[in-house]
């Protein structure tokens, strides 16, 4: 199985689940309330685990409960710890709102000791990411810890992704190390200026991306599947039903871990993508973030089955 490496963060979501989210000064009273394992590149690298890739996730976390959290996370899915410990540091937590309604969310992400992930620490973790077929990124840790993996990988022949998230200006520079950047609606928005509220739109904010010297495009599009822009073409692939929608908060991760695993396996970038639409379908029938990953019975059995593409 070819590698797939990830930098990014871990964090303990603490997830509140409400009618609706509280006024600034306002107290209301919560359904629910649960603590797991959270971050958008542990939960990716859960995702990639679980469908069976040979992944290692690179991060810092504290010496503490919550980093013990992840770790059992990581094992229990096949992830290769390759995090550094900071004993004067915290491992991240997450304020999760979720809307009981619609199972929307709004998030608040506090990094912790993953904000202190520098170039220096990349360059140390240098035969790790060039050892790999796929690494992947995300902009919850430093901008400069993400630039300096990409550029290893670019180096070293590695297909780099970078999924924009959450949104942050982003220099053609580093846009061009990318052979896929992978932003969600509102992400393309914040990089492009372009309103993506459609397919078409979607694909005209690829090409602005690609422009900036991105390698191709995914946007993902929610409800409407995703669209994938490269070499002047696009493809639109639709989104998976497994079921109601549970929780939306994990899905942009699952897709992102699902690509990657699919490029890694030297899948072409449309069968990625689709692997990725049906491990997202399955991830938001499910409550909780990296718990609501599938495993690659589960994304296979759907992939197989047509009639769960709409």
């Amino acid at each position: 199985m070819a590698a797939v490496t990830i930098l990014g963060i871990f964090v303990a979501d603490t997830a509140y689940r409400a009618d609706r989210a509280p006024r600034m000064g306002e107290t209301i009273l919560g359904n629910s309330f649960a603590l797991g394992p959270g971050g958008k590149g542990s939960n990716q690298a859960v995702a990639a685990g679980r469908l069976g890739a040979d992944v290692s996730f690179i991060s810092r976390l504290g010496v503490d409960a919550f980093a013990d959290m992840a770790s059992k996370i990581w094992a229990d899915a096949g992830v290769t710890d390759a995090t550094l410990r900071d004993a004067d540091g915290y491992t991240g937590a997450a304020y999760v709102f979720i809307e009981e309604a619609s199972g929307d969310n709004a998030i608040i992400v506090c990094p912790g000791a993953a904000n202190d992930i520098d170039a220096a620490m990349i360059d140390q973790k240098a035969d790790l990411i060039e050892g790999s077929t796929v690494f992947m990124t995300q902009l919850e840790q430093p901008i400069e810890a993400a630039r300096r993996g990409l550029q290893i990988a670019r180096d070293a022949g590695v297909t780099t992704i970078l999924n924009p998230a959450p949104a942050a200006e982003l220099d053609d520079a580093l846009i061009a190390l990318c052979d896929y950047v992978t932003p969600n609606e509102t992400e393309a928005r914040e990089l492009t200026g372009l309103s993506v509220e459609t397919v078409e739109d979607a694909e005209k904010a690829a090409d602005a991306l690609i422009a900036r010297g991105a390698g191709a495009a995914v946007i993902t599009l929610g409800e409407k599947g995703a669209l994938l822009r490269s070499g002047g073409v696009s493809h639109h692939v639709m989104p998976f039903r497994a079921g109601p929608v549970v929780e939306t908060t994990g899905a942009g991760d699952a897709f992102n871990g699902g690509f990657a695993t699919g490029l890694a396996r030297g899948m072409n970038p449309v069968k990625a993508v689709r692997l990725g639409c049906a491990t997202a379908g399955l991830s938001v029938t499910r409550a909780g973030t990296a718990p609501s990953m599938p495993t690659l019975s589960e994304v296979e059995a759907l992939l197989n089955s047509p009639a769960r593409a709409v």
